[in-house]
Parts: structure tokens; C-alpha cells; sequence
């Protein structure tokens, strides 16, 4: 299988903090892969990188064969969720016309073509029923269902989602994280998703790269997750617990907090 996103002796640092460095990586068509670690890790940092919005301090980027580029048609982007002002006139299909033609300046062109498209988006990602909304006047998991559709309007190589299930809850993200497997499962989409909280895509991750410290190790949840291999990352003891199939990992260092939606103990939950 040809890897959709090689990187080679990639590393970034700025100034004298290095990110990461030394990363040899491969992501196959059809695979979910993770990307973890604590805030100011480089997660996001990584997505800019594949957007063609960041140079590699050394090495490469490819994807799909071809060296990364900005604006890329090959990538669709989920960002993370940010409401729309109440106010906002933009009704949920016309968000979603903008991933199908936004790309192309003029008059739009073969309106009947862009509608059938957006109806099928739309019909994806179970938004029909409120496709004349505005999209302000819409819940934050709606507008995300809204977000995943315009993403995949080109049919991308690569779907990008940087930390999409911020500020949803438990039901929207489970709704949205399955929305974006199926997509990954179906129609061979590469996804690489950048989380804080793993637990709400664990039964859907194929591999994992945990950033923490300028360091990384990559594998599958069940290689990486685990109290020896973050005690290792982190340069302390961090202990990770299984309970109730759900990770909760405890002792992280200070300031290497995570986002966890349960703040009821001193852990942050895995991610």
C-alpha cells in the first residue's frame, strides 16, 4: 500500500525548542491515526505542516505523492469547533457550497451541480433536515456535522481534524466521531486526528503519534498508552489506568495538563 502522508527526517524547532525531530513516518489510505500530547507539544503545529502552512526545519513532507503544498485539493480540514454569532445570516448549505466551489473567484457557475453536491454532503452527514438554517441559530454539534461536510466536498486524500470535539458533548462527540470514521473506513480517506482526549475515538484509532518534550513514539493505542512508554516521554512517573474502557492517565508533570471533559480527579484523562 503507498503511504498518503510520508515524512522523512522531519523535525521542527523554533528557536531553541525542538517540537519533534527525527520523525519518519508513513500514514496509509483508510487509517485513523491520533496525534496526542499535552498542550504546546506541537499537535496543531503538525497539521500546519501537512496544510503547507509550516517549513520543516529539516527533512520532507509528501502527500500523496506529491510535496506538501498550501491550499492543497488533496486535504479536507475540520477545524476546531467555534460557534458562529447567533446573527450570522449564512444558512448550513451555503457553509457547505463553500467547500464544493469557495475555492473558484466569479460567478458561481452550474449552480444545479453545486446543489446536488451539497445535498449529498448534506444527506452524509445527517444535516438535511436543517440544511435552510442559519448557522448560528444551530447547536455546536450541528455546525460540526456542517464543518465535516464542507471537508469532504473534494473527496480529500487526507481529512485534517484539529481537536474537533472541543466544547461538544458526550453525544455530539460521538455523533461527529463516527461521521468521521465512516468517512475514513468508506471511502479510503486517510484521517489524522489531533486530540486532547483520546477516549472518544478509541474504539475507532488505528496508530497514535504522542508528542511530549521534543520527543515521540508512534504505534497503536495499545503500544503507546501505556504507563512505561508515557513515564518514558515525560521523564516521570506516569501511570495509566484502564477502568470502565475508558484510559485515565495520572502524574503527569506540571504543566503538561490535557483537556479532559471528567476534571474530577488530579489525571488528565488519556490524550
Amino acid at each position: 500500500m503507498t503511504p498518503v502522508v510520508s515524512l522523512r527526517g522531519a523535525s521542527l524547532a523554533f528557536g531553541q525548542r525542538t517540537l519533534w525531530e527525527g520523525l519518519d513516518l508513513d500514514i496509509n489510505p483508510g487509517e485513523f491515526f491520533a496525534v496526542l500530547g499535552p498542550n504546546g507539544s506541537g499537535k496543531t503545529t503538525f497539521l500546519k505542516v501537512l496544510l503547507g502552512l509550516q517549513e520543516l526545519s529539516t527533512g520532507t513532507a509528501v502527500l500523496d505523492g506529491h510535496p506538501v503544498e498550501r491550499g492543497s485539493r488533496r486535504i479536507g480540514y475540520v477545524p476546531q469547533q467555534k460557534s458562529f454569532d447567533p446573527d450570522t445570516p449564512l444558512r448550513a448549505r451555503d457553509l457547505v457550497a463553500l467547500g464544493v466551489d469557495g475555492h473558484r473567484w466569479g460567478i458561481r457557475l452550474g449552480g444545479a451541480k453545486v446543489n446536488r453536491k451539497v445535498d449529498e454532503l448534506l444527506d452524509l452527514v445527517g444535516a438535511t433536515d436543517y440544511a435552510k438554517v442559519p448557522v448560528g441559530q444551530l447547536s455546536g454539534g450541528e455546525q460540526q456535522r456542517l464543518r465535516v461536510a464542507q471537508a469532504l466536498a473534494a473527496d480529500p486524500k487526507v481529512l485534517l481534524c484539529d481537536e474537533p470535539l472541543l466544547s461538544l458533548d458526550l453525544q455530539h462527540q460521538q455523533g461527529v466521531s463516527a461521521l468521521i470514521n465512516k468517512q475514513c473506513r468508506e471511502s479510503e480517506s486517510a484521517v489524522v486526528f489531533v486530540t486532547h482526549e483520546i477516549n472518544p475515538i478509541m474504539d475507532y484509532v488505528d496508530r497514535v503519534l504522542y508528542l511530549a518534550g521534543g520527543r515521540f513514539r508512534v504505534g497503536t493505542p495499545a503500544e503507546v498508552m501505556t504507563t512505561e512508554v508515557l513515564s518514558d516521554l515525560y521523564g516521570s512517573h506516569v501511570e495509566v489506568i484502564q477502568a470502565n474502557g475508558r484510559l485515565i492517565v495520572v502524574g503527569l508533570p506540571d504543566g503538561a495538563t490535557h483537556h479532559h471533559e471528567d476534571a474530577h480527579s488530579v489525571a488528565g484523562e488519556a490524550g
